[in-house]
């Protein structure tokens, strides 16, 4: 009996951690630059562990993983979230494989999301008041008359003043999420390369790339799930209470 509430309690962890990485995913579906999260589990008869969310299997639980599966963590997916013309021309999006580079107090942060803007400055910058850095350091655009080649060269009246500094990493990316759809590194140690063969895309944005349909199928599944693992683990405490009470009475 233990061994069988062992497993059910197991499998029961497993759906909740799903929930909370696709309910997650969920309320980012208007982030822009938002990269969707999955789960990956320990399998008690493997010695690797198996991602879920692979390119043959999703989060859904198509993968191999068995109800004593224990979640370790989760990875993100880096696929590229479609891109959506604003007209705006701090706007920028990256086509390609690579990050923009963000200056902040605790170091350079990586980031997808290009819905810049100036500061008081003329500083190009995040959202959150956040240099955006070139080959040679802060962007400064003291003019409206500026554009973005598809390489991220920058003039400003006719001047080319900066190149937008583009970095990529080997994959699988040595990357962990912080706030506001950025990464670090996961070691400081790690130095990117300059992205090859991106191009650079004016006045649109990346979109977050999570699947609106496929989340909530997935959600409506784990939920499922989840509801008979608690049903179960209800049974068999059950079970245990008339076990013990009629063992009383035979005693």
């Amino acid at each position: 009996m233990n061994q069988a509430m062992h497993e059910i309690v197991s499998g029961s962890l497993v759906q909740e951690m799903r929930l909370d990485v696709l309910a997650n995913n969920m309320s980012n579906i208007n982030t822009l630059g938002f990269k969707g999260d999955s789960v990956f589990f320990q399998i008690s008869d493997l010695t690797e562990s198996t991602k879920e969310g692979s390119k043959e299997d999703s989060i859904s639980g198509k993968s191999k993983i068995s109800d004593s599966s224990l979640p370790v963590g989760t990875f993100t997916n880096f696929s590229r979230g479609q891109l959506k013309s604003t007209g705006n021309p701090l706007d920028l999006a990256l086509d390609g494989n690579g990050f923009f580079c963000v200056e902040t107090p605790e170091g350079v942060q990586y980031t997808r999301k290009g819905n810049f803007t100036l500061n008081e400055e003329g500083v190009l910058v995040s959202q959150d008041g956040l240099p955006v850095l070139g080959e040679a350091g802060r962007i400064t655009i003291n003019s409206p008359n500026f554009n973005v080649d598809a390489e991220g060269n920058i003039e400003v009246d006719g001047n080319r003043v900066d190149t937008i500094k583009i970095i990529d990493f080997s994959q699988p990316y040595p990357l962990k999420k912080t706030a506001d759809s950025s990464f670090v590194l996961n070691d400081p140690g790690i130095s990117g390369n300059k992205a090859e063969g991106i191009k650079v895309r004016q006045g649109f944005v990346e979109l977050s790339n999570v699947d609106v349909i496929k989340m909530m199928t997935e959600m409506i599944d784990v939920l499922r799930g989840y509801q008979s693992y608690q049903k179960i683990i209800q049974s068999l405490n059950d079970i245990t209470l008339k076990s013990i009470n009629e063992v009383g009475r035979l005693a």
